[in-house]
């Protein structure tokens, strides 16, 4: 039951190398993980990201119905920033990492990964007299992330994309792309510069084939899900099935700073309080000696004593191949330089924690240029 997206065709005369994430069809690799991976970093990368499931919200109140869905206050929005942060059951564990946009205070744009999103906002927005409805796939979701991107999509661009007209974590609606109307976000999930353009489906394929042409002399190109861990490992970003599933705890994946627990109350917040000095896992970046993507899963000890698990590691371009793991860890042990060991198979790696994330930790790249 995996479905396309409205890029699949595009991307299918490229590669055959496919999965399924979140119930759509992705690329795993389109050319070379390698060069995919070096093309967001050095100048920009084109990605499918129509999987995410877009719900919009609208009716009088809509900012105070969402506010006690999510962790984030979003109250102290304005229209047209964005905040990102958790969505959790009632038991204060993890449901979804989400992205909601600020309209106006009726109008809420949400975006997420998870199908109980839906659920959670419809049944909430019933006795509000608010409707809901999810459109994801009447408006596909094409990123373009790295150094490059704004100086691919400037000219094209109907209006200034410029850092001081269209800042960090803001969205515009008044922007067509070649001609192209689209919703535009300035986020991503690469900690490069970068944009997230959703078009309507009919115009999908004219975007996707506008921005490959416009992209090619800057070294743009097409990235698939391999390139991709590699670069949200080294930027530490989570992914729901691998850092969370509906057993962990915000504070345990590193969503913890996105709680606003004096906001008033919200889904999740008595389960929130009473966890966030209870939990011990926090989220940690680990350097091993060797082990690649085999050391995935392992158990992760310090001194004999076992402190937690890798969730995912790769050979890390960024660290010239070395292994670089996210990992949960006891938050004792979450500090620069302890070391650790790795086990699994029988075989035993060593290896040390180091500093989280281990690119740009300061989010220089995304933030500022």
């Amino acid at each position: 039951m995996t479905k396309q997206t409205a890029f699949y065709e595009r991307l299918n005369a490229l590669t055959d190398q496919w999965i399924d994430l979140f119930g759509y069809w992705v690329p795993a690799v389109v050319t070379n993980p390698l060069e995919e991976y070096r093309a967001v970093r050095s100048a920009a990368g084109l990605m499918d990201f129509s999987m995410l499931r877009m719900i919009d919200i609208d009716g009088p109140g809509a900012v105070e119905l969402v506010n006690t869905v999510v962790t984030r206050d979003l109250t102290r929005l304005r229209p047209g920033q964005i905040a990102y942060g958790a969505l959790c059951a009632e038991d204060g564990k993890m449901l979804d990492d989400c992205t909601v946009m600020i309209r106006d205070a009726d109008h809420i744009r949400f975006c997420g990964a998870n199908d109980r999103d839906m659920e959670i906002l419809r049944k909430k927005s019933q006795a509000a007299g608010i409707q809901v409805r999810e459109f994801t796939d009447d408006m596909p979701h094409l990123c373009i992330q790295g150094p490059a991107s704004r100086e691919i999509l400037a000219p094209l661009a109907s209006a200034d994309i410029s850092p001081d007209s269209f800042p960090y974590y803001t969205f515009r609606e008044d922007v067509a792309i070649g001609g192209i109307p689209v919703f535009m976000t300035r986020m991503g999930y690469t900690a490069e510069l970068g944009y997230e353009l959703w078009p309507a489906r009919e115009q999908a394929e004219a975007l996707w084939d506008l921005l490959m042409k416009a992209g090619e002399p800057a070294g743009m190109k097409p990235v698939g899900a391999a390139a991709l861990t590699m670069i949200r490992i080294e930027g530490g970003l989570i992914l729901e099935g691998v850092e969370y599933d509906s057993t962990v705890s915000p504070y345990e994946c590193g969503m913890g700073w996105s709680i606003a627990l004096d906001k008033g109350d919200f889904q999740g917040r008595a389960a929130l309080a009473r966890d966030k000095e209870s939990t011990r896992l926090r989220i940690a970046s680990v350097v091993l000696d060797s082990g690649a993507d085999q050391v995935s899963g392992a158990k992760l000890f310090s001194g004999g004593v076992e402190i937690g698990r890798i969730t995912q590691a790769v050979a890390s371009p960024y660290l010239a191949g070395r292994t670089l793991g996210l990992a949960e860890i006891d938050k004792d042990y979450k500090k620069e330089g302890i070391a650790v060991e790795a086990r699994f198979d029988g075989a035993a790696i060593a290896g040390k924690v180091v500093s989280h994330p281990v690119y740009d930790p300061k989010r220089a790249r995304a933030t500022l240029s």
